[in-house]
């Protein structure tokens, strides 16, 4: 690794999938939002539990099951503190439950804007290749060139031109990955030719520090 720079970047998206649902207060199909909170009724040793969304019209609720009557012994420990707790960070995870939103309604609605949170992991004076580890716990709705234009400061021709030029790479491997959503531990590797400033313009851009003057 003597001659790499190793950048993670942690994705995290900025809003909550919203699951289109008939509304009862406006009598129509609207997008809902997750409130989050969470919602639980005992019945002796079973348990309900429901994730509580509110119309982004009208604010009235719906309550999306996490599980129905379930047996105490059944829910792991971690799982009934956090959902008894409310913990804000296991209902938001809870909140890109995809598969589970997809089982109640055929529209969700996805943003695609996002944070990115880079942290340098490996840096040689004289690096002659960029990787850059995609961390992303939450699913993410933006495509990959999308995200790599972006983050990298560069047109989407440029960045086709690097592609197709085996200058960028991405891991696991296959012909349309520019194309498809960002996936969690996705490896990008970045080996160009360094003419003067080259060094300096690939490290700006992967690790988000100012640029230099000329590229």
């Amino acid at each position: 690794m003597c001659n790499l720079l190793q950048v993670r970047w942690t994705i995290t998206p900025r809003t909550e999938p919203q699951p289109w649902i008939i509304c009862g207060g406006c009598g129509e199909p609207r997008p809902f939002r997750s409130s989050g909170k969470v919602r639980l009724n005992a019945n002796g040793r079973r348990l309900d539990a429901w994730l509580i969304y509110k119309c982004t019209v009208c604010d009235r609720t719906w309550n999306r099951p996490i599980f129905e009557r379930q047996n105490v012994r059944d829910i792991s420990p971690a799982v009934l503190e956090a959902l008894r707790a409310n913990d804000p960070e296991w209902v938001r995870a809870e909140a890109f439950n995809l598969a589970a939103l997809q089982r109640k309604t055929r529209r969700i609605d996805e943003s695609d804007e996002i944070d990115i949170e880079r942290t340098v992991l490996s840096e040689a004076p004289a690096f002659t290749r960029v990787e850059i580890l995609l961390s992303a716990p939450l699913p993410v709705s933006q495509r990959l060139d999308r995200l790599l234009a972006s983050a990298l400061d560069i047109s989407r021709s440029q960045l086709k031109a690097l592609w197709e030029n085996g200058v960028l790479r991405a891991e696991p491997a296959r012909a349309d990955r520019l194309r498809r959503r960002i996936s969690d531990g996705t490896r990008i590797t970045i080996v160009p030719t360094f003419d003067a400033g080259q060094r300096e313009f690939w490290l700006a851009r992967a690790t988000g520090t100012s640029p230099p003057a000329k590229a």
